[in-house]
Parts: C-alpha cells; structure tokens; sequence
C-alpha cells in the first residue's frame, strides 16, 4: 500500500472513528417523514420541497384549476400557450376571452415552439421526499419538447399523484415510456457557483397542486 492511500484511509478512519452506525445505515439517514403517513402530510411535505427548488406552488380544488392556471400565467406575463392534445380542456378554458393565445400542439417545429411561451401540462407522479415531478409524456403532458422549450411551465399535479419517495414512484411507472423528471425550474452552475436559469428547461415552473 502506498504512503499517500495510507496517509488518506488514516484521515477516513480518524474523521469517523465516532461514529457507531455502519455506513447506510437507515439510522445515518434523516427521515422527514415515514412511508405510511397520512396523505396530507406527503402532500405538504411535497408542497415544502417543490417551493424550496424556486418553484411557485399553488393549492386548489378540482373546480379551481383554470383560475390557477390563468393565474399562473397572468402573474409571469405568458401571452401564448401550447396544450397538449390529451390536456382537460376545462384547465385551459376561458384563457383565450383573457386574451391568451392557445397553440395546440400540431408537430410545431422547434423554431414555432420557441417562439411560444408557456405550456400547461398534466403529470404522471409526484415525489415528496425529492419534491420532484415526473412526465412520461402521455397526451395530457405532450412530447418532451413541450416541458423544455417554453420557457415558463405550468404543471398541474392531484394529490393522488403523489407519493412519498422514489422507490414507491417506480410503481407507477411504465420504464417502456419517455420521462422526465423535473425538480425545479432549470438551473445550473458554473465553477464559482454562480446560478443560471433557463438555460436547459423553463426559467419558471408553476405548480397547481389539486385537491
């Protein structure tokens, strides 16, 4: 063994030589919230960690949602709007007498969706221990292009969408299909951490929880 490797596992064995629990342990792991709880509790713990990625987070009923959406739109000043083809047309109702234009999504080239600037999109689950949003891009999501060219999106989510952690995520999933996993807007880093939005997916995501 060289002189470096032993010097660096001396280092591991002295910065961790407190501690009892082998590594992977649940017991090293802290758990916000266990699987079986109530489903408001996943549901607001899904709530806290979609707002802690930047994310605007709105709760309303099943009767509430094309005002959420309007809202949504309204308040980041999207004028224009391409739905799904499979979208619940009474999400989007009324935005056209708002004066918002609706695209439906007909094969719009890459340079036609760009110039788009909101989508609205439904979703196949909710992760409350990630707080993250998973498309497989079913009709009522769209093709992958929709959630990652506007730059503002609007995704509404049911409370029985989501669930606690990943693995219970997988249950739910078709790993034939697409996916996106979404956590947060788009952001990324440089090497002096400077925060940069938008430059891989919307600079501004909205999320309608509903129920």
């Amino acid at each position: 063994m060289s002189t470096a490797r032993e010097e660096i596992l001396g280092r591991l064995r002295a910065a961790t030589a407190d501690v009892s629990t082998p590594v992977g342990h649940r017991g090293e792991v802290p758990v916000i919230q266990e699987e079986g709880e109530s489903e408001q509790a996943t549901v607001e713990l899904f709530v806290e960690n979609v707002a802690d990625y930047r994310a605007e987070v709105v709760r309303c009923g099943p009767d509430e949602v094309a005002a959420a959406v309007a809202d949504a739109l309204r308040r980041r000043g999207s004028r224009s709007v391409v739905v799904p083809s499979g979208l619940d047309a009474s999400w989007v109702a009324g935005l056209a007498e708002d004066g918002v234009e609706l695209r439906p999504d007909s094969a719009l080239t890459a340079d036609q969706l760009d110039e788009v600037a909101a989508v609205v999109t439904a979703c196949r689950v909710g992760i409350a221990t990630t707080g993250t949003i998973v498309l497989d891009h079913a009709d009522d999501q769209g093709r992958r292009a929709l959630s990652l060219v506007p730059d503002h999106h609007v995704c509404v989510v049911g409370v029985d969408q989501v669930v606690h952690d990943v693995p219970q995520s997988l249950g739910r999933l078709d790993a034939t299909r697409p996916m996106t996993w979404i956590s947060g807007p788009s952001a990324t880093s440089d090497i002096e951490l400077d925060r940069v939005e938008g430059v891989h997916g919307p600079r501004n995501l909205d999320v309608i929880v509903v129920g």
